[in-house]
């Protein structure tokens, strides 16, 4: 239903989960460290002249320096995001965010080319961040009454093959990106035998982007 990410849009910057993998956290305390709107490290901030940007025909990844909808993040700031949304109605927006339930906030406000996505790991809980459990959001992603909906499974770790695939068919995204890390983290992975099975199974019931695929590091 949607295609790969062709662009990025920061109008809100910044995070408080501090997730362990965390590689926006990385550059935005060096490589960006320089730039006007990373002065402030992560520190949350809504930029205000992005509210003006448009887009034509695009697939948006909007606020991948960030976590739009964390509980820090004051609810005008995610009101005026999703209004400069319909101001680009010929383009998809991708919000992705690991605290889904303040999805419920905001129903009345989404338009048509919105996808809401949550990025859940796995089924269990490795407390590699101060984000809520995964367990909790899955259960904020199965209760939200919207069509376009996505899982992030990336990065991904070790799952119990059943209960996860079984999280992901209540939820009923339209997709499912899967991968693994990219930066080296040393995380507790699955090996790339038991993510293949799972792939086999999610492909049965939605569509599933593949990503980073190789061997795992354990």
């Amino acid at each position: 239903m949607f295609d790969t990410i062709n662009a990025t849009w920061n109008p809100v910057i910044g995070c408080l989960h501090y997730c362990t993998y965390c590689w926006a956290r990385r550059l935005a305390e060096t490589k960006l460290k320089n730039m006007e709107k990373y002065q402030d490290g992560f520190k949350p901030k809504l930029i205000e002249k992005e509210l003006c940007r448009r887009f034509r025909k695009k697939y948006v990844f909007a606020v991948d320096m960030g976590d739009l909808f964390g509980d820090w993040v004051p609810s005008e700031w995610i009101s005026k995001v999703i209004k400069t949304v319909k101001n680009s109605p010929s383009s998809y927006f991708l919000f992705l965010t690991k605290n889904p339930k303040r999805y419920m906030e905001f129903l009345d406000l989404y338009p048509q080319n919105v996808v809401l996505g949550a990025t859940i790991e796995s089924n269990r809980d490795y407390a590699v961040s101060q984000a809520p459990p995964e367990i909790e959001r899955y259960e904020a992603m199965k209760k939200l009454p919207f069509k376009n909906k996505i899982v992030s499974i990336e990065p991904i770790m070790n799952f119990d093959l059943e209960i996860f695939v079984q999280w992901i068919r209540e939820i009923n995204p339209v997709t499912v990106h899967i991968g693994y890390d990219n930066y080296h983290n040393n995380l507790a992975e699955p090996s790339l035998a038991k993510v293949t099975e799972l792939l086999q199974h999610l492909s049965a019931f939605t569509n599933v982007k593949l990503l980073t695929l190789r061997e795992s590091n354990q």
